[in-house]
């Protein structure tokens, strides 16, 4: 029945006790989160866009996402809190000269160094692999290592000159404790933003309601100036000097002539002298029209005697 030949059973192999908890290797995990997208899981490249809680991602797979929401995909736990393409801003990265590309090492026969990174912090020069903290700015999406910002400190961007404020600075790959208080900066900036839009959406209603009231009840009002000039006080301002009234009468009670009413009557005048003038002209043209006719017919019919 077994253990016949010699063999001396061990106790872990007869008594089964727990299991050994796998240790994930850090360089392994950190290549995943600087290297990879968080979404698709495929290699990092230009355009890479990073969220509000510091993950990075290939700005095409996010696009695709946020078209098809219901597409199933492995890592969409990741991207649930992304809404719009507002809720990702794109990255402006410093390439890191001493990267060969993945070329380098096609035929294996090199040392492949895998803490050397695409991009590198353009102040102190720190390779963005995982090691050091990287943050990017929300208003430019320049990206600084921290220990720059902290041995700089300055309001202006080091590479682009935009200004910033400290709640503009987002760590990227942050520790659990780091993401939860983006969260929480997060919910806090949509819900004021959402309040914002409320009121000026209330504002823009009362201004059409109160449009709408003007247009229904309009009131033309005419003031006389002490100059003795009228304003109107819907339309432009049109001042006409006022006529001598009888010697009875108060200042007040002067008659005004708008300009309006001039203007048409002079318009009307102008317009019935061109007609006269048009008029003149046909009846002495059809008039000598008539006279040539009338000589060219005597001429044709009347006979000739010698």
């Amino acid at each position: 029945m077994g253990c016949d030949g010699g063999t001396i059973p061990k106790r872990h192999e007869l008594v089964k006790g727990p299991k050994k908890v796998e240790k994930v290797d850090k360089n392994a995990a950190l290549a995943a989160q600087w290297k990879y997208c968080a979404l698709s899981t495929e290699k990092l490249r230009r355009p890479i866009v990073a969220c509000d809680l510091g993950r990075l991602y290939n700005k095409d797979a996010v696009i695709e996402y946020l078209l098809d929401k219901s597409a199933d995909r492995p890592n969409s736990e990741v991207v649930s809190h992304l809404r719009g393409i507002k809720d990702i801003k794109e990255l402006n990265l410093t390439d890191n000269p001493a990267w060969e590309g993945e070329r380098r090492n096609t035929k294996g026969d090199r040392y492949e160094d895998m803490h050397c990174a695409m991009f590198i912090c353009p102040v102190v020069g720190l390779e963005m692999n995982g090691k050091h903290r990287f943050c990017f700015l929300q208003t430019c999406g320049c990206v600084f290592s921290d220990r720059a910002m902290k041995e700089v400190k300055t309001e202006i961007c080091h590479k682009c000159g935009d200004p910033f404020k400290e709640e503009n600075l987002v760590v990227l790959n942050g520790t659990k404790e780091e993401v939860e208080k983006l969260r929480e900066k997060m919910e806090e900036k949509r819900a004021k933003a959402k309040a914002t839009k409320k009121s000026t959406k209330s504002k823009v209603a009362e201004t059409v309601a109160k449009q709408s009231d003007s247009k229904e009840n309009p009131e033309s009002t005419e003031t006389v100036s002490a100059e003795g000039k009228t304003s109107t006080q819907n339309g432009g301002d049109s001042s006409q000097p006022a006529l001598p009234g009888p010697p009875g009468s108060s200042s007040s009670s002067k008659v005004v002539t708008p300009l309006a009413a001039t203007g048409s009557k002079r318009s009307i005048q102008t317009m019935e002298e061109k007609s006269e003038t048009y008029k003149s002209l046909f009846t002495s043209h059809s008039s000598a029209k008539r006279t040539k006719a009338q000589t060219s017919n005597w001429v044709t019919h009347t006979p000739y005697h010698f």
